[in-house]
């Protein structure tokens, strides 16, 4: 972390902060502000914002700080999830007056979920009640994985689990989709057979119920169509042959009237289609022919159309034949499901078999180095004052893989010779759990790759020698990182590079938390106050004169 910008929060009007590289110390009295400046860089790093923390309720407030992200390869994090990325990240976030929180990442919003994914690479907060993490599983797993150098294979392990938990899910859904199907395929069935035996045909109805009316009507036609050929060709006065006549006259008087011939021509194409007609007529009205058996064909054909449109709450035959071919994909469907639940077993099989072998790879890395993290563990308490501690890391097998594998890990601790053995949480005190803790994330700053830390009063319960010793492990874990330690104690405060005093400041009848970075002198005096309950003594002077030298 570069940098850090405070403003309307709690006791801050605004702050701005630099910090180096190495070992930065933050120290100031009780209730200068130091949990607030924690607390509001937890809110960048996603926390939970509250608008109780505005000190002026009208203005919102933002919290930003700025980091170097260029040696951790986030490229494609940020290209993944549409981020500008910049060497010099900027993570902001902003408190409105009416409770509502926002979050960006280089201006750009994003929600918290993303915002912890980010940060969580970036920086990590140890506070003093941190030690509850002893109670969390994935705590101890990782302080294996990290100490084994799991970091690609419990990603590879992750990714594979993922596809497991599809796959299962996916094939779960499909069998209970077929047992659906099964339970509606016989009554699809009846449906489709149905359908299949009408023999329907598009546009059916129309042509039925036509044909049937005309055998409805077959005497009424016939007398028609026969009084019509009788006025056309059989009657002693019929058309035809008086056209013939008006044809004859007309001709005649064309071979003198030379205009007259086109009517002539017209005359007689009149007489050949009425001549036509008339032949087609006689041939329909002989086929006019009353037949009860085939309008009761026809009736029950109605019958059955209408049957299956009312049934199915269609209107034409043709919206019957496209449910027929929607039933048919339907029945196909079903009978598809043995071959892709067949396939898809496979396929589940296969990843959980995957899932199993690296789950035991993991196991197996974790059983072997587990030695060597009890044995640094213990190293590194004995050098914090606890020479007797003793650690041991329990492995044992789950029944089914969660996300970090299939190992159940268990710390069990004891800090003094003749002691049982007993759940590490449950057995330390304040202080031998303080040691704990900075012996782990030393060992974690160790194998991972994390960018910053932040120690809040991680000395609880220390003193003297040992809180000596602590700062000199920070002071070895901020050659490969940055380090930030809030302290109270004096052998720590001198282990640093930089040190930032936080302070209050009474203006205008209010009260700010104000932060600055030290001089030499103003280090020697500030460590002397620390060494002193009142007024720093000359001894108080020179003792934090010796820590600043010896480190």
């Amino acid at each position: 972390m570069k940098h850090l910008s405070i403003s309307n929060y709690a006791l801050i009007d605004r702050l701005d902060v630099d910090f180096g590289e190495s070992l930065t110390i933050l120290t100031g009295e009780t209730g200068a502000g130091k949990s607030i400046v924690v607390d509001a860089l937890s809110m960048v790093l996603g926390q939970r914002a509250d608008a109780g923390v505005l000190q002026d309720k009208t203005k919102k407030s933002i919290v930003e700080a700025v980091f170097d992200v260029s040696p951790y390869k986030l490229e494609n994090f940020f290209s993944k999830n549409e981020l500008d990325y910049e060497k010099l990240t900027t993570i902001r976030r902003e408190i409105n007056p009416e409770g509502k929180s926002r979050a960006f990442v280089n201006d750009t919003p994003v929600n918290l979920y993303l915002l912890r994914e980010l940060t969580s690479r970036l920086i990590d907060i140890h506070s003093q009640h941190e030690a509850l993490t002893l109670k969390e599983h994935s705590f101890r797993v990782d302080l294996l994985d990290a100490m084994a150098g799991n970091e690609k294979l419990i990603l590879e392990f992750r990714n594979e689990l993922n596809q497991f938990r599809s796959l299962k899910k996916e094939l779960d859904d499909l069998l209970q989709i077929q047992e659906q199907a099964k339970r509606d395929e016989d009554y699809f069935s009846f449906q489709y057979n149905e359908l299949d035996e009408a023999k329907l045909t598009a546009g059916e109805e129309e042509s039925v119920e036509n044909e049937l009316s005309v055998l409805t009507h077959a005497e009424e036609i016939k007398q028609s169509l026969s009084n019509a050929v009788l006025a056309l060709s059989s009657a002693d006065e019929n058309i035809l042959v008086s056209l013939e006549q008006v044809r004859n006259l007309v001709a005649q008087s064309s071979k003198y009237n030379s205009a007259l011939s086109p009517l002539a021509e017209r005359t007689k194409s009149v007489l050949i289609e009425l001549k036509d007609i008339a032949a087609e007529l006689e041939t329909a009205e002989a086929d006019a022919i009353f037949d009860p058996s085939k309008m009761e064909e026809l009736n029950d054909r109605i019958n059955v159309i209408n049957h299956l449109l009312s049934k199915h709450r269609l209107t034409t035959a043709e919206e019957l034949l496209n449910l027929k071919n929607e039933l048919e994909g339907k029945l196909k469907d079903i009978s598809s499901y043995d071959d892709k639940i067949s396939k898809l077993k496979t396929e589940w099989e296969v990843s959980k078999k995957k899932v199993n072998e690296l789950a035991t790879t993991l196991s197996e890395k974790r059983k072997k180095i587990a030695p060597q993290l009890e044995k640094k563990v213990c190293e590194l308490l004995a050098k914090l004052g606890i020479p007797n501690a003793k650690l041991e890391i329990k492995i044992s097998a789950k029944p089914e893989p969660d996300d970090y594998g299939k190992d159940n890990v268990l710390f069990e601790f004891s800090a003094n010779k003749g002691e049982t053995l007993k759940e590490l949480d449950k057995v330390a005190s304040g202080g031998e759990l303080s040691r704990l803790m900075l012996s782990f994330k030393s060992i974690l700053a160790e194998h991972k790759n994390l960018p910053a830390i932040v120690f809040d009063e991680i000395d609880t319960g220390v003193s003297g020698e040992i809180a000596g010793k602590m700062g000199t492990i920070m002071k070895g874990m901020s050659v490969n990182m940055q380090v930030i330690v809030i302290t109270h104690l004096p052998q720590i405060a001198g282990k640093g590079e930089f040190h930032l005093q936080i302070y209050k400041e009474e203006k205008a009848g209010k009260t700010y938390t104000r932060l600055k970075k030290l001089s030499k002198d103003e280090r020697i005096l500030e460590i002397a106050k620390m060494l002193s309950s009142g007024t720093p003594t000359e001894a108080a002077i020179k003792n934090a004169k010796e820590l600043l030298v010896k480190n």
